[in-house]
Formats: structure tokens, sequence, C-alpha cells
């Protein structure tokens, strides 16, 4: 599957609001879909890059071996679903905007693994 598809196939999950598929090391987004006036996602997608480097400092600093699956963000109306695209060796992950209300976490983190494993980039 590449970018478009992978993003495409994002937003069909319920919920979604955006999707961004973004470098954590330079901060370049590679693709997005979604979003609208009140979500810029390629703000966002930059922005979360430091969110990604700052848990694997902490991951180095505490000697964990281990690897980062994904991270949620819970806000009042949104869930903010990081996935670490730990498949490829391009440091990249897959940012979803879901709205909460609609949205099913474990399906979409699901989703999300399976559109992970299925991505050539």
């Amino acid at each position: 599957m590449n970018i478009d598809a992978a993003l495409k196939e994002a937003m069909s999950i319920t919920g979604a609001v955006g999707v961004a598929l973004a470098d954590y090391e330079s901060g370049m987004s590679l693709g997005t879909a979604g979003g609208g006036d009140w979500l810029d996602l390629e703000v966002a997608a930059a922005g979360n890059t430091e969110v990604v480097r700052s848990k694997l400092r902490v991951m180095s600093s505490l000697a964990l071996n281990d690897t980062i699956e994904d991270i949620l963000i819970t806000l009042h109306r949104q869930y903010h679903l990081i996935r670490l695209l730990n498949s490829t060796r391009n440091p990249l992950f897959l940012y979803l905007v879901l709205d909460r209300e609609r949205a099913n976490l474990a399906l979409a983190r699901h989703y999300l693994k399976r559109i992970e494993s299925d991505l050539q980039v």
C-alpha cells in the first residue's frame, strides 16, 4: 500500500478527523488527509515529532530495551493517536486524530496496526 492509499484507509476509520504520515527526525510530513480549517495537520504532525523524540529520550535515559508501539493523547473531545512505524528503517509515524464520541479506540489501534504492516514507503 502506498502513502496515499494508507492515508485514505486511515480516514475510513470510524471517527477519523485527520491523518498524517510524518518523519520524527525532520518533522516533515510525507502526506496528510482530512483535517480542515481548525486542524492543520502539517503543524500538528511537526509538533508531535517533539512528543516522539521526548519519549525516545526518556526511554534511553531509563535504559529501556523496548520500542514504542503507539502514543495516545486523550483530549475532552478527541483522541490523538501516534503510531510509530517499526516495520521500516525510516523514522516515521502515523498520526491519527479521532472524534472521541464516534471513535472506538481499540478498533482504531487495530486498523492503524494493519495499515502499518501493509504500508510501503
